[in-house]
């Protein structure tokens, strides 16, 4: 497949082009500082765009099979206000129709699933503008004539290990602070969600 990697500097995203060239898809990371790309394949092509920008996505996005998003603040700014996860999926999810590319795959959080304890809530508070920016954008992708999944890992670690279970709707073994998952893990999900053509028009819930 050829993929379009929107997120592809961050920590899942790196994974991401790392597995997908391994399985030999061809990639394009569509980012806004491609000097951060060190990785160099003949099947990788980086392109400077900024992902709010619809008319450069749809320059860059025709003859793609999916678009897959592992965008994300920096953890220093997951509790600040943002917009840009509402709006980036806003912009991708028009340049998608224009373009014609029908899959969507986009990571997001465990922490909107419902339960937890008073711990989880905790989280939940202090990253509150995080995961406000979160739902909203899970409401564009959602609204969208795409055929989306929406992955939500728990707490994400450094690990090689990219197994992982997936669940609908709910967190496997239940949303608590012990659950984790590491980015290649999430990586892993969302390329297979895509080979394997499973998941579409789903949240799914991740854990290791």
């Amino acid at each position: 497949m050829r993929l379009f990697v929107l997120g592809a500097t961050g920590r899942t995203g790196v994974e991401l082009v790392d597995l997908a060239l391994a399985e030999g898809h061809e990639v394009t990371a569509f980012v806004r500082s491609p000097h951060k790309i060190v990785r160099r394949d003949q099947r990788l092509d980086v392109v400077k765009g900024d992902p709010r920008n619809v008319s450069a996505l749809v320059e860059a996005l025709p003859g793609h099979d999916a678009v897959l998003s592992a965008l994300g603040p920096a953890p220093r700014e997951a509790m600040t206000v943002s917009t840009l996860l509402r709006e980036s999926a806003a912009s991708t999810v028009q340049a998608m129709k224009t373009a014609g590319v029908p899959r969507l795959a986009v990571v997001s959080s465990a922490l909107l699933f419902l339960g937890g304890g008073p711990l989880v809530a905790l989280g939940r508070r202090v990253l509150r503008p995080h995961l406000e920016d979160l739902r909203a954008m899970e409401a564009r992708v959602q609204a969208s004539d795409t055929a989306w999944t929406i992955a939500r890992p728990p707490r994400l670690t450094p690990s090689g290990d990219q197994t992982y279970r997936a669940q609908a709707d709910a967190l496997p073994g239940g949303l608590n602070l012990r659950a984790w998952l590491s980015w290649r893990g999430v990586a892993a999900f969302l390329l297979d969600s895509l080979s394997e053509g499973r998941w579409v028009r789903q949240v799914v819930g991740l854990a290791h």
